[in-house]
């Protein structure tokens, strides 16, 4: 078969190229003790758009850091009884939470369902960056001409974070049976909620974003998604005067430096012939993972629907 990249034996040893900054820890460790101390004054507002016999939706409005008032779809069974296991679901980069309806499936299994709308992008959610209303590309590089900290999506994982804490302190909610879905970038936000939120039982990340921006650049592969860091080049270091320095600081949020935080169960879904996150970028996160996982291979496939992975990822979310 035909090969974008290295071959699948030599994908389960690969382990990354871009730099991990060596204060990396004190990083993270820094980001959230600032979330700690951001009071998430979490709302839930009826919304009655989806006719439902069988569930109620919100649109559940909390703050995240730096000031932002993040929204997110929230779904629960009525008439429920005793406490209910919850999902979060991740969009893909640029989009946003998605339709009402296609959250029914884990609602008619007793679950409570919350799709966050990443800040700035394609939903409802606040980018306040000092601009007004969304901005929606440009995200992976939003921050490179400042300080670390303010990388946007140091952000974005941050509010995956507080989405989780405010469902997992939902009185409704078995704070023992949380779980995490997303493709593209919904994995990327998958495997950073489930590194900086370690109640994350279960997580299912599809072909993940944001992982190993080194070797997805050497790859020719920074365009379509990763399209962002050819433009930085171009525009603001065309000779790669500062390439080290550019990707050290990309390594703050890249997802392969966070995996080994993880304590959820994964099962990660990979295409072998994926040229927008390629699957080198992808199992250089599924490699410093320690916790229990699996990965399902789709050999012909690309960055697309996955047939069958919606079925598996419910089995699996739902299962005991």
């Amino acid at each position: 078969m035909p090969i974008l990249d290295l071959p699948l034996e030599q994908l389960y040893q690969y382990q990354g190229r871009n730099p991990r900054p060596d204060d990396f820890d004190n990083y993270w460790a820094r980001a959230l003790a600032e979330l700690d101390q951001t009071p998430a004054n979490h709302e839930l507002i009826p919304n009655h758009t989806l006719k439902t016999v069988n569930a109620e939706c919100f649109d559940l409005w909390f703050t995240g850091v730096r000031g932002a008032r993040i929204h997110a779809k929230f779904l629960r069974p009525k008439h429920a009884n005793g406490k209910l296991p919850a999902a979060l679901q991740f969009h893909g980069y640029g989009g946003n939470a998605g339709d009402w309806a296609d959250k029914l499936s884990y609602v008619n299994q007793g679950y409570c369902i919350a799709a966050m709308d990443c800040r700035g992008q394609g939903g409802s959610s606040q980018d306040t960056g000092n601009v007004k209303g969304p901005t929606r590309l440009g995200h992976v590089v939003r921050g490179l001409e400042d300080h670390p900290d303010n990388l946007l999506f140091r952000h974005i994982f941050l509010d995956t974070a507080q989405l989780a804490r405010i469902v997992l302190s939902m009185p409704e909610v078995d704070a023992n049976n949380v779980v995490a879905f997303g493709g593209s970038q919904g994995g990327a936000l998958t495997i950073a909620c489930a590194a900086l939120e370690p109640r994350i039982r279960k997580a299912a990340p599809v072909y993940p974003f944001l992982s190993d921006y080194l070797r997805v650049w050497e790859m020719d592969q920074a365009k379509d998604a990763y399209e962002d860091i050819t433009q930085y080049f171009r525009i603001f270091d065309p000779r790669h005067e500062r390439k080290d320095e550019v990707f050290r600081t990309l390594g703050y949020i890249d997802i392969q430096n966070l995996a080994p935080r993880i304590r959820a169960e994964v099962l990660m879904f990979t295409g072998l012939m994926d040229s927008i996150c390629p699957p080198s970028s992808q199992f250089a996160a599924y490699n410093k993972m320690t916790c229990k996982k699996q990965v399902h291979i789709y050999p012909d496939f690309r960055h697309e629907g996955l047939p069958q992975s919606s079925d598996l990822i419910f089995n699996f979310l739902t299962g005991n």
